[in-house]
């Protein structure tokens, strides 16, 4: 049976075993949705997306209209994206700790027709639309959807929707610019999930048996088009937190009967700090799987909660394309294993040449068979030029700097991308310089990685001021609220640097290389100012609203 949306996919299982738990939220007193926590069966599942499916169409929304969803990491999320999936429509995540100026980025870019939105940020979302005026953006609110959505101002395309039409457009950070729109179709869902569920050795998944606790976001491409693709074709549960809680997690690893976990680099640390509780060891969990673990740390988390740390390697654009399916893989580096069916790597130098093994140089991959796109994100939104770039040789670049070891795995070296990965977000520093460079007192700025015991990088801000300024910690902290401000809180400055100037090329091109020595630790620089305390004062806030 061919099937065209994973709508469909969803469909055939609750036609044929609606009794199979589908969605499932843990239990959280202090949380303002789903106190109690729910697991709704893959029949309850098609019952409940069915009616949003006929509510949609009702008002005429249907095939290649964008919607974007702003409904945090609820369950309901996952409805909203399988009845648009259902109608052909493109699905728009937005990241619900975006502040203004990334919303009119975003928002601007993708033009949606419409926005699903919570109630407490329809004020943002009404004036962000509102300084588009050019745009024909509607606005409903997810708590009164039925009665706030309205007619569409365009027609839908006719037809039913297929394995070749577009899903998401999800927003991931561009190599030196800021976050490009990866368009992706029906087709990548299926390969996705199929990568996923073949991999096998330590990560295999059976059938009807496992039920995955992903606290990562359903914004970003890990849940949403990966994992819980995955978890549909192969018939098992989705695990849906609010986010990642270190005090509650063993806890409701326990009572949501886990068998996998997904996790970033921040996790285990968290976890392995905390005291020891009886639900670590009496858990049903078979292995994890994440990425950007410390090698020692991986083994005292193994050791000591008795699962197997599987490490992966993939991007938004391809998914997950290598995993360490073996222990004999771990070998005291940072392997991100080998390749999984279906894909096709190799290591090439500046100039497009192969790379022989243990050897360093640029990780491209392609799709096995005719068509080396097929399954792979089809394009940047509105951005040929970049397209073509990432795709030059009919092979994606990444961006990655790999190396094949003799053993056929592949080791993860560093990226020759101009981001900072703080846990497990990736932050365009542009993004961030752009935001600082409209400060009154800011003259030049260079946004660049300090190293994080805990988040694995933090933004680093080195800034020339004016003259007339004192660059003081009073300074440092008016930076960073002005970040706070428009920004979400992850690409604030953590740590703030003033300085005289800036390294450049004889062109006037800015070197962020020589800021520091080679070796050089920056956060032990004479002057730096550490405010990473106020970050974390504005994510407790956000996270109370939960």
């Amino acid at each position: 049976m061919t099937l065209n949306t994973l709508w469909e996919a969803l469909h055939l299982v609750a036609d044929e075993e609606p009794q199979l738990a589908c969605i499932v939220v843990p239990k959280n007193p202090l949380r303002r949705y789903h106190p109690e926590g729910i697991e709704w069966t893959y029949g309850e599942v098609a019952v409940l997306v069915q009616n949003l499916i006929d509510k949609y169409a009702r008002k005429g929304w249907g095939r290649a209209h964008r919607i974007a969803l702003l409904i945090d990491n609820r369950p309901e999320f996952m409805l909203h994206f399988l009845a648009l999936n259902a109608l052909g429509a493109w699905v728009i995540p937005i990241n619900p700790e975006y502040q203004k100026d990334d919303l009119l980025s975003l928002i601007g870019h993708s033009e949606p027709d419409l926005i699903v939105t919570l109630s407490d940020q329809y004020e943002m979302i009404f004036q962000v639309v509102g300084n588009l005026h050019a745009l024909k953006i509607l606005v409903a609110k997810f708590e009164q959807f039925e009665d706030s959505l309205e007619n569409p101002k365009r027609k839908f395309r006719f037809g039913q929707p297929t394995n070749d039409d577009e899903a998401v457009l999800l927003y991931t950070s561009g190599t030196t610019g800021i976050p490009k729109g990866c368009l992706i179709g029906n087709d990548y869902l299926f390969f996705a999930a199929q990568r996923y569920i073949q991999a096998g050795g330590l990560m295999k998944v059976r059938m009807r048996e496992e039920r995955l606790y992903n606290p990562l976001p359903l914004f970003y491409a890990n849940s949403l088009v990966i994992s819980n693709p995955a978890m549909i074709m192969s018939r098992n549960a989705m695990i849906i937190p609010d986010r990642f809680h270190p005090n509650s997690w063993w806890k409701e690893i326990v009572e949501t009967r886990a068998t996998i976990v997904h996790y970033l680099g921040i996790i285990p640390p968290l976890l392995l700090s905390r005291p020891v509780v009886s639900e670590e060891i009496n858990h049903s969990v078979r292995f994890g799987v994440g990425a950007g673990i410390d090698l020692i740390q991986k083994d005292q988390f193994e050791a000591r909660f008795s699962f197997p740390l599987i490490e992966v390697w993939g991007m938004s654009e391809v998914g997950i394309t290598t995993a360490t399916q073996f222990r004999d893989e771990v070998s005291g580096r940072r392997t991100i294993g080998r390749p999984l069916d279906g894909v096709e790597l190799k290591i090439i130098d500046d100039h497009g040449n192969t790379m022989s093994d243990c050897s360093p140089g640029e990780l491209v991959l392609r799709r096995v068979g005719n068509n080396p796109r097929h399954g792979l994100f089809r394009c940047y939104y509105k951005d040929e030029q970049g397209t073509l770039a990432a795709w030059q040789g009919g092979w994606f670049h990444t961006g990655d700097l790999v190396q094949r070891e003799i053993d056929g795995s592949y080791t993860f070296i560093d990226r020759k991308k101009h981001i900072v990965r703080r846990s497990g977000q990736n932050i365009p520093a542009v993004e961030v310089e752009a935001c600082l460079m409209t400060h009154p007192s800011v003259i030049q700025v260079a946004v660049i990685a300090a190293p994080d015991e805990l988040r694995q990088e933090e933004v680093l801000a080195c800034v020339i001021t004016n003259e007339n300024v004192e660059k003081n910690k009073l300074l440092a902290a008016e930076l960073v609220s002005f970040t706070l401000e428009r920004l979400a809180y992850f690409k604030a400055p953590g740590w703030v640097l003033f300085v005289d100037s800036l390294p450049t090329t004889p062109t006037q091109k800015l070197q962020k290389v020589k800021i520091f020595e080679i070796g050089e630790d920056p956060r032990l620089r004479d002057g730096i100012f550490d405010l990473r305390q106020m970050k974390n004062e504005t994510s407790k806030l956000a996270r109370k609203k939960l």
